[in-house]
C-alpha cells in the first residue's frame, strides 16, 4: 500500500498543485497588459491619487505659497527615523526706541503687547534617505501640513539631491500652478487602452 501512495498517488497530487498554479498563471496571462509604457504613456490622474512618494508641505488656501505648518514641532518629535528637522521663525528684531516705548508703557500700568515671531517655519529640512514613509508626521500633525507626494515620475541621481528643502519645494510648486500647464505628446494609459 505504501508503494501504492507513493508512486502513484503522490506524484497525482503533486500533479495537482501544479494546475492549479499553472490555471491562476493561465488566467493573468490572458488578462490585457496594464504595465505603462513610460515615455510613450503617462499614468492617468485617477492612479496617481492612489501613489505615496515622500512628505511634502500643504499651502495656505489663499496663498499657497505659504506653509500651514505652525512650527509645533509634533513632526519631529514623532518622527521615528528622525528624518526632518524644522528651525521656528524668529521674532522681529527690536529698535531701542521700541522697547523703551514699551518699558515707558509698563511703567504706566498700560497692557504691553510684544511682536511674536510668525508661526510658520523659517526652514523645513527633509532627508529621504532616512525617511521610511511610515507616516507618522503625516498623522501627528495638528495643522494638517504634511502629506505624501504624488510625484511618480521624481528622479534624483545622488543622494544630495534627496536632502529636500520643503519650504522652496512649495514656493517652487505655487509658481509652477500660477503659470500654465505646458501641454505634453504622451498619452495618459487608460485612454490609449480604450484607442
Amino acid at each position: 500500500m505504501n508503494a501504492l501512495r507513493k508512486h502513484v498517488i503522490q506524484p497525482i497530487i503533486d500533479c495537482w498543485s501544479l494546475l492549479v498554479g499553472l490555471k491562476i498563471t493561465g488566467k493573468y496571462f490572458c488578462q490585457p497588459l496594464i504595465t505603462v509604457h513610460y515615455p510613450r504613456q503617462v499614468i492617468d490622474d485617477e492612479n496617481l491619487s492612489t501613489y505615496g512618494g515622500h512628505v511634502e508641505l500643504i499651502g495656505m488656501p489663499k496663498d499657497p505659497a505659504t506653509p500651514k505648518c505652525i512650527s509645533c514641532m509634533m513632526c519631529v518629535t514623532n518622527c521615528p527615523s528622525n528624518c526632518l528637522k524644522v528651525v521656528k521663525s524668529k521674532p522681529p528684531v527690536t529698535t531701542p526706541e521700541q522697547e523703551q516705548a514699551w518699558k515707558e508703557a509698563e511703567e504706566r500700568g498700560e497692557k504691553v503687547t510684544r511682536p511674536k515671531g510668525p508661526k510658520y517655519p523659517a526652514k523645513f529640512m527633509y532627508d529621504y534617505t532616512l525617511c521610511s514613509l511610515c507616516g507618522t508626521c503625516i498623522d501627528n500633525c495638528p495643522a494638517n501640513t504634511l502629506r505624501f507626494s504624488n510625484n511618480i515620475y521624481w528622479v534624483a541621481t545622488s543622494r544630495k539631491e534627496m536632502h529636500i528643502d520643503l519650504l522652496a519645494r512649495l514656493r517652487e510648486k505655487a509658481t509652477d500652478l500660477s503659470a500654465p500647464a505646458p501641454k505634453t505628446e504622451a498619452k495618459p494609459a487608460a485612454a490609449e487602452k480604450e484607442a
